[in-house]
């Protein structure tokens, strides 16, 4: 998270039990990838808390480059793909699962995409202002078609699809990006992905009314 190491860890923790519970309601495969959304956001939450810890205590030094690398592996790499995905798997109309295929595959375009950055160029995180940035020498040029692809691959398909609840969600997280791209824009990765977190723990809600049509359709 993007305040304090206590936040993270606490975020973390509360993130990976939802998580958990969202788990549990599954009753079909496909929703499984959906379901564990807040699992991930809790596991990224954590890997930041180990940013903190390094910048606070040089005891913890040593966890800097772990939990960096592992929070922007699930923000930059996992998130944009696995959130077209999530919602493809559980779509059951072939007209919308048509749009939601190219979706994924820009979603897919722009893991790559971090993936090589992640992996050949140089990235490190600074404490500014109560946030954790991350300064990197990714592309300049190429920062922002790529963030706009990252955004549509991660939000349209909320929009788009049938399940009941999913366009809630979808405008909270697009709310989200809207206050973090005009109040906290250099320190994007981090808040956005800590509004993201919390906004998450609405895939519970979520979960719960899939199995509450499910039940009524079995009846």
């Amino acid at each position: 998270m993007c305040f304090s190491a206590e936040a993270s860890f606490t975020a973390g923790t509360v993130l990976t039990a939802v998580g958990a519970v969202a788990l549990k309601q599954v009753k079909v495969p496909n929703h499984y990838a959906f379901a564990s959304v807040p699992l991930v956001f809790g596991i990224q939450q954590l890997a930041e808390g180990m940013v903190w810890l390094s910048f606070a205590d040089p005891a913890y030094a040593g966890l800097q480059k772990m939990g960096m690398y592992l929070f922007l592996f699930v923000a930059r790499v996992v998130w944009p793909a696995l959130m077209p995905f999530a919602v493809l798997m559980m779509e059951e109309q072939q007209k919308k699962r048509r749009p939601m295929k190219i979706l994924l595959a820009m979603g897919l375009s722009v893991s790559f995409y971090y993936s090589y950055c992640l992996l050949f160029m140089n990235v490190a995180p600074n404490i500014a202002g109560n946030h954790v940035q991350y300064i990197s020498d990714f592309p300049d040029w190429l920062a922002v078609p790529v963030f706009f692809i990252y955004f549509i691959a991660s939000l349209v398909p909320l929009f788009i699809s049938s399940v009941p609840r999913m366009r809630t969600f979808g405008v909270l997280m697009f709310i989200a990006c809207a206050i973090t791209g005009i109040f906290y824009i250099e320190f994007l990765t981090s808040v956005w992905c800590f509004f993201a977190a919390i906004i998450s723990l609405v895939i519970l809600w979520i979960m719960r009314g899939k199995s509450s049509e499910e039940l009524t359709i079995d009846n």
